[in-house]
């Protein structure tokens, strides 16, 4: 059992939130989560934009800033919101025009060295594919930042709110503790519920080599899924045990059935304000994402993302 507990007296704060922005509307959708958590976090804040390369005259109906004397004046009047608020503020403006923007973004996140990266899940122009393939994946793949993914639809919601209720899904591997490491800042900042939960397949969910041996050794295969939701009973047991050792409000709940659907569900019951992604690339019976998963619930959730690279990842 991994210890995730935090061993100084105060929780770790977030100092350091990089926004990527690219002038439009959509993208600026993310500043009242940014405002909210820059305060209670006391967190840094640093605004970018890259020149992108042939882009296009307009993102969402806004034209496209492609003078860097633009951009700079943009993101100064950005700043200004998020100062009135008493947010400290720094903007960058990357000058050579880039072709591949996401890259760029994840080459300034490896310079600067952010907490968390906070970006709108539906951007376009300059920040096209940012949730489907490109910022989010590139970044979980070659560096250690968390990834905040804050749909449109979502993010009046999580301003309003706050973080109050959020959903961590762990599997019973180490690698997902991580993800309890990453959230407990904003937990204790906003004094949020954690809704900690286990999915563990039904016969019929299981696939490959388990499926097999579900359709031929359906009563092994019971009885081996019956041991699993004791283990993550007990597994449960002591994460929760941690948590409020830290006086962190906590509990946990074992769910059955397919994993995207299940979670889907638990997170609209619980009405989670964020939901927490780990990602390792395992798969099997006892490992909750794969890329294909982890991507349908990203897709689905229409809520707030958290998304966590795990220290399994890393050595691979």
């Amino acid at each position: 059992m991994a210890d995730f507990t935090n061993k100084s007296d105060d929780h770790k704060k977030l100092i350091r939130l990089l926004v990527p922005l690219d002038g439009s509307p959509m993208a600026e959708s993310v500043l009242g989560v940014v405002e909210t958590l820059a305060v209670h976090c006391r967190a840094n804040v640093i605004l970018l934009h890259v020149i992108e390369k042939n882009a296009p005259a307009t993102v969402h109906g806004q034209p496209h800033l492609t003078d860097i004397a633009d951009a700079e004046k943009y993101l100064e009047t950005v700043s200004l919101r998020l100062k009135s608020a008493g947010v400290s503020v720094e903007s960058h403006v990357h000058p050579n025009e880039e072709g591949d923007v996401a890259k760029s973004i994840v080459d300034h996140a490896a310079e600067m060295n952010p907490d968390l990266v906070v970006i709108c899940t539906h951007g376009s122009g300059g920040l096209k594919g940012l949730l489907y393939g490109s910022i989010a994946q590139q970044a979980l793949r070659k560096g250690t930042w968390p990834i905040l993914l804050i749909p449109p639809s979502a993010s009046e919601k999580s301003v309003t709110a706050g973080f109050k209720r959020i959903l961590v899904p762990l599997d019973g591997r180490h690698g997902h503790e991580t993800a309890l490491n990453v959230v407990t800042p904003i937990a204790c900042a906003f004094e949020a519920d954690l809704h900690l939960a286990l999915v563990i397949p039904t016969r019929g969910e299981l696939s490959g080599e388990q499926g097999v041996s579900g359709k031929f050794l359906p009563s092994a295969t019971k009885a081996m899924l019956e041991l699993a939701v004791t283990g993550s009973q007990e597994y449960l047991a002591e994460i929760i045990e941690q948590c409020r050792a830290q006086n962190l409000n906590a509990a946990a709940e074992i769910l059955r059935g397919n994993t995207v659907t299940e979670l889907l569900d638990h997170a609209d019951k619980i009405q989670a304000d964020l939901i927490v992604l780990v990602s390792h690339g395992r798969a099997g019976i006892d490992a909750l994402f794969t890329g294909s998963i982890a991507q349908r619930i990203i897709g689905k959730a229409g809520r707030p993302l958290l998304l966590v690279k795990t220290p399994e990842s890393e050595s691979k």
